[in-house]
């Protein structure tokens, strides 16, 4: 049975995409640390959260829609994005690791507070971080489309309740993040986090690689 309420109905359908979308999305990746990382700096947060939202649902799209029809990502595609997001983890959590040991340098001023990032820049690093990350290609498109397939012809509708879930987690992750910042606004708690950055990019970098062979 299933609940009316206006622009939404809450299928079976529905609330499994919504579920399945929050209980992956829910894992610090590296797209969650980097909404987490802007809204804590309270810099382009919007922006940011916009660019994550608008590269999820399209993964999704592209999931339900096509790559689940297809039987997913072909051996040679997947190897080579798994290579990107290697790369492109390694890199970041480099950049992290530097920013750790030495926060002046790594932009952190006095008051705690990193140096402002221009609009430009915040765009490209939520680009890099939404659409060079393997696991949103792998979890959000592969496994997303492959799961709508269990609902037939609801497989749209699972995949707007998977949206939904995209959705609803990085606006909340977003605002709980900005009203923090002003609260964590200390050198020692962004080495900290930038410690946890690095370490986590460096382990999800190793993971993907073991998961080549």
């Amino acid at each position: 049975m299933s609940i009316a309420l206006p622009f939404v109905s809450l299928s079976p359908a529905f609330t499994a995409g919504l579920v399945l979308s929050l209980s992956l999305i829910m894992a610090i990746g590296p797209q969650n640390a980097h909404v987490l990382r802007m809204g804590l700096q309270r810099q382009h947060v919007w922006l940011t959260i916009a660019i994550c939202v608008v590269t999820d649902v399209s993964l999704i799209a592209l999931g339900v829609l096509g790559l689940a029809q297809l039987g997913g990502l072909s051996d040679k595609l997947q190897g080579a994005l798994i290579g990107a997001g290697v790369l492109f983890l390694a890199v970041y959590g480099w950049q992290a690791f530097l920013r750790f040991r030495h926060p002046r340098a790594g932009g952190i001023t006095a008051s705690g507070a990193p140096q402002a990032l221009s609009r430009r820049q915040a765009v490209l690093q939520a680009l890099a971080f939404s659409w060079l990350n393997p696991h949103a290609w792998l979890d959000t498109a592969v496994l997303i489309g492959t799961a709508s397939l269990a609902y037939g012809q609801g497989s749209t509708v699972f995949g707007l309740g998977a949206a939904t879930g995209s959705l609803l987690w990085f606006v909340g992750l977003g605002v709980a993040m900005f009203w923090l910042g002003r609260r964590l606004n200390s050198v020692a708690v962004w080495r900290a986090l930038d410690g946890l950055v690095a370490l986590m990019m460096w382990g999800t970098a190793a993971w993907l690689v073991a998961s080549l062979f």
